[in-house]
């Protein structure tokens, strides 16, 4: 008898324990489920790189604002610099990452191949590094930003979580830290300038840029203009 109240007892354990599991699981699925959609309308309060920011001692500065407030230039900027293909690619540049690779494997020095919408998905939902791990989720959020967000859903996103300063994270924080002015009035030359900083913002300065970051951001001025001419990016940046 006793025998069969412990077997009994275990059975009931292993069931109670299979239930708290199967309930913890649903609740993890049910809360991926409803940030991803809630990223969707409404900006992060809070990202894990911001986070970090707050726990080095800087002064967290954003004030999301939607894409219509944000410069076109801006826009156009970030684009030029970090990703010419964001407007026609699936999330990933499959020809740059292997470049990227090549160049890694020959050279000293390190090149991303990071796509505008990888670096949202790191930025908004996942934290900075380059683990095996950490780059696996983030390509799992960039496929479904891809399908899900859409491209100017992503664009805006990356324009208000993207690091912009010490503690300075968005384009309107941005502008109004080094310019003075909204994110919506930022001219070319500045919005080159702030896009010329993006790899290392904790290290460039915009308002006061080396002679490195004021022939980054002239080039990155000459493929603005290129890129107007480009029918889909247009279509991106100028429409509705």
């Amino acid at each position: 008898m006793n025998k069969k109240k412990r077997s009994a007892g275990k059975q009931n354990i292993r069931t109670t324990g299979l239930r708290m599991a199967k309930i913890v699981l649903i609740a993890i699925v049910a809360g991926h489920i409803g940030q991803f959609a809630l990223f969707r309308w409404v900006f992060p309060p809070l990202t894990f790189t911001q986070l970090g920011a707050v726990l080095d001692g800087h002064t967290f500065r954003r004030d999301a604002v939607p894409l219509s407030d944000i410069s076109v230039n801006l826009q156009l900027a970030v684009i030029a610099s970090e990703d010419q293909l964001f407007a026609v690619h699936n999330g990933f540049d499959v020809a740059g990452i292997q470049k990227a690779m090549n160049h890694n494997r020959e050279g000293k020095s390190l090149r991303g191949a990071s796509t505008i919408s990888q670096q949202t998905a790191k930025n908004v939902f996942l934290w900075q590094g380059r683990t095996w791990l950490r780059k696996g989720l983030e390509a799992y959020y960039t496929f479904l930003m891809e399908h899900l967000y859409g491209k100017k859903r992503i664009l805006a996103l990356y324009l208000n979580e993207a690091e912009m300063g010490k503690g300075i994270f968005g384009a309107e924080a941005a502008a109004r830290a080094w310019f003075n002015k909204s994110a919506a009035a930022l001219n070319a030359e500045e919005a080159a300038r702030l896009a010329a900083c993006l790899p290392n913002p904790k290290k460039y300065n915009p308002k006061k840029p080396s002679p490195h970051i004021r022939k980054k951001a002239r080039w990155i001025q000459r493929q603005m203009a290129y890129l107007k001419s480009r029918p889909n990016t247009r279509k991106l940046i100028f429409t509705r």
